[in-house]
């Protein structure tokens, strides 16, 4: 007798299903016809990415299965963005790959624990062929027109009234006060908590409509692991694609320079010690690789469930993913 319990059904329509498996056609055929490789690299690995908000999933490698609490920590990757690089290092001109990502305590409607990421590299290119190749794509997926571009410091100007670069806690502070945001508790003195906070509530929802929008030069302090240039104030030689105010895409002009890399690691870690969360592995194949040579690049993550919910116009991811983790 068949169960009549809805919970095995799927939490996305076919016909979201159906665009979702268009939208994954379209999208090696935009890489295959500009002479991009398609490569797979390990989930499981013992390198991550050192992030004070990106939380990897652990998970134990067992020697024996009677013991599985024993054995070696390995980590489900948050991005394959390490795996990457290292074939960047061996040699790769131009990659993508479309695989799945995991970040631990992230729920919502535009989030879920285990998602699909779209991440491609491209030797020689520098922010503005990144962002070009970017606009590229979008219009091709979502068939909006062209990507609007808007630096960070313009943005903040435009919906905020304030420079985000140059702005003190204090003017961060009074700008929250006059837009009437709930300001958590735990953000005392931090500028980049303070940043996020006024990105999230008064510049993010306007950005990408009607068309998409690409917002570049973001303040050195989130350069991850993008290079910053030495303008005044410097900046991040990063950008990141919104549509209906919802974020997309992240991109860098990479950091080639492994001991600047060293550093970053340490101060994420030393600011996921503050948050009472573990410490990540502070050394990892990448930067051996960038040590034996990481060619100059720009790399872009695109979130691919995102992305299909925008072009589906529905309103979480669950409506596009076969089974989001309530029913995985």
């Amino acid at each position: 007798m068949a169960s009549r319990d809805p919970d095995f059904r799927p939490t996305a329509s076919w016909p979201n299903l159906r665009l979702r498996a268009e939208l994954l056609r379209k999208t090696r055929d935009f890489f295959h016809g500009r002479g991009f490789l398609e490569v797979e690299t390990p989930l499981l690995s013992a390198d991550v990415v050192v992030d004070r908000h990106l939380d990897p999933i652990p998970v134990t490698l067992a020697d024996d299965p009677r013991q599985p609490e024993v054995g070696r920590r390995l980590w489900l990757q948050t991005s394959p963005e390490f795996g990457m690089k290292r074939l960047l290092a061996a040699g790769a001109e131009a990659i993508y790959q479309i695989t799945r990502a995991f970040r631990n305590a992230e729920i919502g409607p535009l989030h879920n624990p285990e998602f699909t990421m779209v991440e491609w590299y491209r030797v020689g290119d520098g922010m503005r062929e990144g962002m070009e190749l970017l606009a590229e794509l979008a219009e091709c997926l979502l068939g909006r027109g062209a990507a609007e571009r808007m630096s960070y410091a313009d943005a903040f100007a435009r919906h905020v009234g304030i420079n985000p670069h140059l702005a003190s806690l204090s003017d961060l502070r009074a700008a929250a006060e006059r837009h009437g945001i709930a300001v958590p508790a735990t953000l005392a003195n931090d500028r980049d908590g303070w940043l996020d906070l006024l990105l999230v509530e008064r510049v993010q929802p306007n950005l990408g409509r009607p068309r998409p929008m690409i917002v570049f030069d973001y303040p050195a302090s989130q350069a991850a692991l993008a290079r910053v240039r030495d303008d005044a104030p410097p900046v991040a030689e990063r950008f990141e694609l919104y549509a209906d105010g919802i974020e997309l895409a992240n991109g860098y002009h990479e950091l080639l320079d492994a001991s600047v890399l060293r550093s970053r690691i340490a101060e994420a870690n030393a600011r996921r010690a503050t948050d009472g969360k573990t410490q990540l592995p502070p050394e990892s194949r990448l930067l051996a690789a960038m040590e034996a040579g990481l060619p100059p690049c720009t790399g872009v993550a695109l979130g691919f469930d995102r992305l299909v919910m925008v072009a589906a116009g529905a309103s979480t991811l669950a409506q596009v993913m076969s089974f989001a983790i309530d029913r995985a």
